[in-house]
């Protein structure tokens, strides 16, 4: 949900996160020219937002669906004033009344925090506003010579990253640390997408693909009634190539990765998942974690949740759960499925 780079041409951000997408469900069939796809993309959270149907007769139902993706950027944006999120991180520690949507998603981010025990914690956004991954929107010879935070501002920073500080009443929330911030970057777009999924079901369309920015959710199958394929991009390859393939029928696919935002420094990698401990980039040898489940929301807080475990403890959360399967991608390329996807196998 940042703003765009001020420097960047917003044509060129539009392309490369089309590309994103295109390359993440190039895998998608074709269907009979009386049931093919009709689409309608916006930018909201940053990203490109692009909803597919199988029925044409419900094309306005594409216009309603931007309009949701609307509405809740200007309620959860943490940099957008007025959101209930922009609220809560001005409030000096003052209590806010906020919408029931936006107490219940800060209640199951909250939750996370506490799977994690926090190493996830929705009051890093002071600790992330230090750092720029935007590497690719500004020209290489304008780049500062160090990219890396100041250790003052960073540890400063860091002493506000607490989410315990984040009290919820009913609809009243209050931010104890007058200098802390929240953000639900780890989840709204799950959360946001489900909404979309609910919202076409009340319309009666039973194939769509709702995708906000690479967090793809499937409803129902195609038309003739073949899952959907979703090939899951190989790390850092800058052509989508997939990796893997999944056979997706009213589910939900989200990934989180080392490789969606990074810059390079002296060599060493730095990417956007943070490790709340020292506010670097979390380091455990994995490249990716993708999530295969029934709730989009699930799938968004998962894939980072898994990540920030790591491989192990990552799986062991995974196979402790009914309702998501993960793949987790190693820094070695080696896929390591989840039991219930133990069936697939890596594309040569």
């Amino acid at each position: 949900m940042e703003h765009l780079s001020k420097r960047s041409p917003l044509c060129k951000k539009l392309y490369l996160l089309l590309l994103y997408s295109f390359c993440i469900t190039s895998l998608l069939c074709g269907c009979s020219a009386a049931q093919e796809p009709i689409s309608r993309s916006g930018f909201y959270f940053d990203t490109i937002v692009q909803i597919t149907i199988y029925d044409a007769s419900k094309e306005n139902c594409l216009d309603e669906c931007l309009k949701l993706a609307k509405q809740y950027e200007e309620m959860l944006s943490p940099t957008l004033e007025g959101s209930d999120i922009w609220k809560i991180n001005h409030s000096g520690g003052m209590p806010v009344t906020v919408s029931p949507e936006t107490a219940t998603l800060l209640a199951t981010a909250l939750s996370y925090c506490d799977i994690t025990d926090g190493r996830i914690d929705l009051t890093m956004e002071t600790v992330s506003r230090l750092w720029d991954f935007h590497a690719e929107d500004i020209t290489a010879d304008i780049l500062p010579a160090n990219r890396l935070p100041d250790e003052s501002a960073l540890a400063n920073a860091l002493s506000h990253v607490d989410y315990h500080n984040l009290v919820i009443e009913n609809n009243t929330v209050t931010l104890l640390d007058p200098e802390s911030a929240i953000s639900l970057g780890f989840i709204a777009k799950g959360y946001i997408a489900d909404k979309m999924k609910e919202y076409l079901l009340s319309q009666h369309i039973e194939s769509a693909i709702i995708n906000l920015g690479g967090n793809l959710l499937a409803i129902g199958q195609k038309p003739d009634g073949t899952p959907f394929q979703f090939g899951i991009q190989k790390p850092f390859d800058e052509h989508g190539t997939p990796i893997t393939v999944l056979s997706v029928s009213d589910q939900s696919i989200v990934s989180s990765g080392v490789y969606e935002r990074y810059f390079y420094q002296d060599d060493v990698l730095y990417h956007h998942i943070l490790n709340t401990a020292n506010g670097y980039p979390v380091q455990n040898r994995l490249f990716g974690v993708t999530i295969l489940s029934d709730s989009s929301v699930t799938g968004d807080a998962l894939s980072t949740t898994c990540f920030v475990l790591g491989l192990e403890d990552g799986m062991a959360l995974i196979e402790s759960l009914d309702d998501a399967e993960a793949i987790f991608i190693t820094d070695d390329y080696h896929l390591h499925y989840s039991s219930g996807l133990s069936h697939l196998s890596d594309l040569p």
